[in-house]
């Protein structure tokens, strides 16, 4: 609940200034990520990026910087540069976004690569694509999954057969998605919350235990993989 996603990305900088209002003599109290843009990060770039999103949010270090997606720039600069700011004090841990399989095996590759903290994809009850290979590589590696759009955007909300199976089990099918995805090893998820209600709803989701029953009916109305998928990226 504490845990907030932001990017100079949204809004050009302005969502970080907005976060940087809200969290102003409560930093302590939360764990703040960023992104950068991958035209901004060569080890210079993403330095000069970090600075600015610093000066943004009004605060001192990130917990957590990620690279927003793959770019042209040769992975080795960005992690550079994040190992600079990590050095620095800056950034507490990096980490990427939208890296499939094959993408976290040539980051893991590099002399500190398993430096990386996390690995931020779209994952819900819906899209279930990196059970296959790319969720069982990043918990060998300690690679935390941060899922975005747990909700799909909204539409797996208006979902019938989750509907149905949160009806049964006294519980809102935000809450349940939420529950399933906080069940899973080494997963962390990052809900949009547009109101007070959500939130409410978003935190019912920790008390939530999942059944083995409730576990098998959401297995069978959103079935795991059967094979390797793309990811969903921007």
């Amino acid at each position: 609940m504490s845990m907030i996603d932001t990017a100079e990305m949204y809004g050009d900088g302005a969502a970080e200034e907005v976060v940087g209002e809200a969290i102003a003599g409560r930093r302590d109290e939360v764990f703040l990520v960023s992104k950068v843009y991958p035209h901004n990060a060569s080890r210079k770039g993403v330095i000069a990026a970090c600075e600015r999103s610093l000066l943004r949010l009004a605060t001192d270090r990130l917990d957590l910087y990620l690279l927003h997606w793959r770019g042209r720039v040769p992975i080795a600069e960005t992690v550079a540069g994040f190992e600079a700011l990590r050095a620095a004090g800056k950034i507490r841990a990096w980490g990427v976004s939208n890296f499939d399989r094959g993408d976290m095996e040539k980051l893991l590759a590099l002399p500190d690569g398993s430096h990386c903290a996390a690995n931020q994809v779209q994952y819900h009850l819906r899209c279930r694509g990196i059970e296959w290979d790319l969720l069982p590589l990043c918990r060998s590696r300690a690679i935390v999954v941060m899922a975005y759009s747990p909700f799909d955007e909204g539409r797996l909300l208006k979902n019938r057969q989750l509907a149905a199976i949160a009806q049964h089990h006294g519980t809102k099918p935000a809450t349940l998605a939420l529950a399933w995805l906080l069940a899973q090893e080494q997963v962390a998820a990052i809900p949009k919350a547009a109101d007070a209600s959500h939130v409410q709803d978003n935190r019912a989701a920790v008390e939530l235990s999942l059944s083995p029953q409730l576990t098998r009916e959401l297995d069978a109305a959103f079935p795991s993989p059967q094979g390797p998928s793309p990811l969903q990226v921007i």
